[in-house]
């Protein structure tokens, strides 16, 4: 039978996206990406398998679940994961604060027994049931071969990090007659046997308790000392197992984890510095960042963080000028400029990903809903075509859509992000400088990025541009690639001469484009090219109407009383635009309360005690304070980075807040009694500044360190191929070792190269003392490896 599927993903329990469904199939095909910061610890990255029903409740066919430490085995590259069943008793999360003593007890009478004394403080992190923080209780038992003896916590009301503090006690060896011959006599079984175990569950009432975890410690352990510790809950021993041998298929999936270690700025200042001058070093090969893109094995995963921060420090145009100068140097014909995947090419499409997405948005967002929600067929490809298909119909449907798309592109010149036109302005002259007889060079230079690399990848591919939430249906991606190709062929300058029309691959193509032979069209991409890549000062419209920065929806507590008297929870449409903070009723509707975005004093946390209510966060303004909830963990951290960076420069922006909520007469956090009262903590301030751009500029440059670091050995293999350029009178091309590096200033590079060697075995240093310091500080008992700085 088929079925209609659905995929999310998980941290550990908390669900953090879900797929479109994918109906009708056995071997659904999802073809969706999810990047994003993962804002707190985690045991599992997991996925679910969904089976939606449209009356009951949707059906977990079974899961896949990798551990955290297993991820960088699988970052990088696909694999096919076997879907697991989902048990109940298999699905834990969180830890337990314990603290274990062994003591000795001398009685009355002389003899000698040993008590085993556990006290169960507080537990962190415990999974959500049906939505909701859990009721939970603990029950501690010592176990044995021949005794299980069990005592139980209170139960705690609504939280998902209940505070036990309870203490038992438990006989461990009877009482029995000193003897010299042996301190401890142990009558009913060794204490090599017995073990403390822990289980959390929640609280049923009237249905069955949920189990959430457990966990064991031997008593031999302890060997008559204390320990405190935190230990994270596991599944039962035979919660992974099942007795179901029923293949449940399997899923695949491409998962790229990084996990940095961000030391205080100052710490990167060298390495930093030394980046940010590669655009003055001449030859720019011998430069840092160039340096970096030769050792990386891909080079996208150089790409990444070295645009983000040049971008971040202002210095990407003329690093990107210089080295699509040194590129131009190896194109030896002008229709193939920039056609390759170099350094600058990758540059330029990272840049126009990171500054282009609001462009993108009001360009095309209007013209790519319309295909995808009212789609008309567009096949004209005669041996793709269905029966019953009309190819005139098809054909005519196509072009309208291409003129559309292609209308709405060639007007959007004034829309274009000021740093895109700086950077095409100067691939436009460096092209026309390396072949000044070809007129037209000038315009492929700039046309190969704009129609090629953006807006027909857009076109094909809006999902990963964020401008539909999910991968198009079968039907619709197709006429989205047709119009993707016109668009590339439209934009590239000369193409609509009738000499390039034969070298169309697909005839249909070439028949399709006779109709876009005027000389209108022509005449449109040279003024949109010219526009692009002008430094004329013009007024973007990010800067004339807002710029629209993030929206979804969330639970807003009511700012006012209800009909009852009751305070309580409604689920609304959020907005945020660099203008205002806005929620409405619904998607489209008119919003029903603003917070222009200078009115904005603080965005911070909220303690999950106020309403026993996780990923909360508060907006402080001039009126009370609006308390939202978003939906997991993940979103809350993105809205409260998006707040804060859009009102970071607000003029009055308050130092303290208040961490919990006033509620009942009195502040949760202080016990202050005056509602309008100076806050108890200092707010957050850590935020970046830039309102469209999302930079943190040190986590950047401790990616690039931990690419040099795993590419130390390269650094000296180039090293050594410099001072061997450099001591034989020029280049050697004999030695196979250097031969895929650019060494064009072999003192040059050596210089840079040892500069970069010297600033990695310092970071290296100050990274292993911070480990030192941080294995110091752990726990017996922890099995937590914690996430330090930021994690993606």
């Amino acid at each position: 039978k088929m079925r209609d599927f659905f995929c999310t993903i998980n941290l550990d329990q908390e669900e953090v996206f879900r797929t479109q469904v994918v109906e009708k199939s056995l071997s659904p095909y999802f073809g969706e990406e999810f990047y994003f910061e993962i804002p707190r610890t985690f045991q599992w990255l997991s996925f679910y398998i969904y089976d939606k029903s449209v009356l009951q409740k949707d059906l977990r066919i079974g899961k896949v679940s990798i551990k955290k430490d297993d991820l960088c085995n699988y970052t990088g590259k696909e694999n096919w994961f076997m879907l697991q069943p989902v048990d109940s008793n298999s699905e834990v999360q969180g830890k337990v604060h314990l603290e274990l003593k062994l003591n000795e007890l001398i009685t009355d009478n002389g003899s000698v027994c040993q008590q085993l004394v556990v006290q169960i403080k507080e537990c962190h992190g415990l999974p959500l049931i049906n939505g909701q923080n859990c009721d939970p209780y603990a029950t501690v038992s010592l176990v044995g071969p021949s005794r299980n003896d069990q005592k139980k916590t209170k139960v705690k009301k609504k939280t998902s990090n209940p505070q036990f503090n309870e203490t038992f006690y438990f006989e461990v060896t009877r009482s029995s007659s000193y003897t010299k011959k042996s301190q401890f006599q142990v009558e009913e079984e060794d204490i090599e046997k017995l073990e403390v175990r822990v289980d959390l569950w929640n609280n049923g009432n009237l249905v069955q308790d949920v189990f959430l975890g457990e966990i064991k410690v031997p008593v031999k352990v302890l060997r008559n000392d204390s320990f405190q510790a935190w230990y994270l809950l596991q599944p039962r021993e035979n919660g992974n197992k099942s007795s179901k041998t029923d293949d449940l298929g399997s899923l695949r999936l491409n998962i790229c984890y990084t996990e940095d270690c961000v030391l205080p700025s100052e710490y990167y200042a060298s390495l930093r510095n030394l980046l940010l001058k590669s655009s003055d070093v001449q030859p720019i090969s011998a430069s840092a960042a160039y340096i970096l893109s030769e050792v990386c094995r891909d080079k996208y995963d150089a790409v990444l963080p070295l645009v983000r921060l040049l971008l971040h420090h202002h210095k990407l145009v003329p690093f990107v000028a210089a080295v699509a100068e040194l590129d131009l140097k190896d194109t030896q014909e002008a229709n193939t400029v920039f056609r390759g995947n170099s350094l600058a090419t990758r540059c330029v499409d990272e840049m126009m990903k990171i500054v282009g997405k609001h462009y993108l948005k009001v360009t095309l967002k209007p013209v790519i809903d319309e295909i995808c929600e009212s789609p008309k067929p567009c096949e004209i490809d005669p041996i793709k075509l269905r029966e019953g298909d009309n190819v005139e119909i098809n054909m005519e449907n196509l072009r309208y859509y291409v003129d559309k798309v292609f209308r709405e592109i060639v007007r959007s010149s004034i829309s274009c992000p000021t740093l895109m036109c700086d950077v095409f302005y100067s691939l436009r002259h460096l092209a026309a400088k390396r072949f000044p007889n070809d007129p037209h060079v000038q315009y492929s230079a700039v046309s190969s990025f704009v129609f090629l690399r953006f807006f027909a990848v857009a076109v094909v591919s809006p999902h990963t541009f964020h401008l539909r939430p999910h991968h198009p249906d079968a039907q619709t991606s197709r006429t989205l690639t047709l119009i993707s190709k016109a668009i590339q062929t439209l934009g590239s300058w000369g193409s609509l001469t009738k000499s390039k029309l034969s070298s169309f691959k697909e005839t249909f193509m070439c028949e399709f484009f006779k109709a876009f032979q005027e000389e209108k069209f022509t005449e449109s991409v040279k003024k949109f090219l010219d526009d692009v890549s002008s430094t004329e000062s013009k007024e973007p419209s990010g800067l004339s109407e807002p710029v629209h920065l993030k929206e979804g929806e969330m639970y807003k507590r009511a700012q006012g009383r209800t009909r009852i008297g009751k305070k309580n929870f409604k689920k609304r449409w959020f907005c945020l635009t660099s203008r205002e903070f806005t929620y409405h009723k619904q998607q489209d509707k008119e919003p029903i309360f603003t917070i222009p975005i200078k009115n904005i004093l603080a965005v911070e946390k909220l303690d999950e005690s106020s309403f026993n209510k996780k990923n909360m966060f508060q907006v402080l303004h001039g009126e009370k304070p609006l308390y939202i909830q978003a939906n997991n963990c993940v979103e809350a951290s993105e809205w409260i980075e998006a707040l804060c960076r859009v009102t970071r420069c607000n003029q009055k922006r308050l130092s303290f807040y208040h961490p919990s909520a006033f509620l009942n007469g009195n502040w949760l956090c202080c016990k202050a009694t005056i509602e309008n009262t100076v806050g108890c903590a200092r707010c957050t301030a850590d935020v970046p500044a830039d309102t469209q751009i999302e930079i943190d500029g040190d986590r950047e440059t401790e990616r690039i360190y931990s690419l040099f670091t795993i590419n130390m050995s390269k650094l000296q293999k180039l090293e050594e191929a410099c001072g061997s350029i450099a001591v034989y009178q020029g280049p050697r091309k004999e030695p196979d070792d250097y031969s895929n590096f650019t060494i064009e200033d072999s003192v040059a590079t050596f210089h840079t190269l040892k500069q970069i060697i010297d600033i990695v075995e310092k970071l290296n240093e100050s990274h292993e003392k911070y480990r030192k310091k941080r294995s110091s500080s752990a726990k017996y008992g922890s099995e937590e490896n914690p996430i330090v700085g930021k994690v993606s």
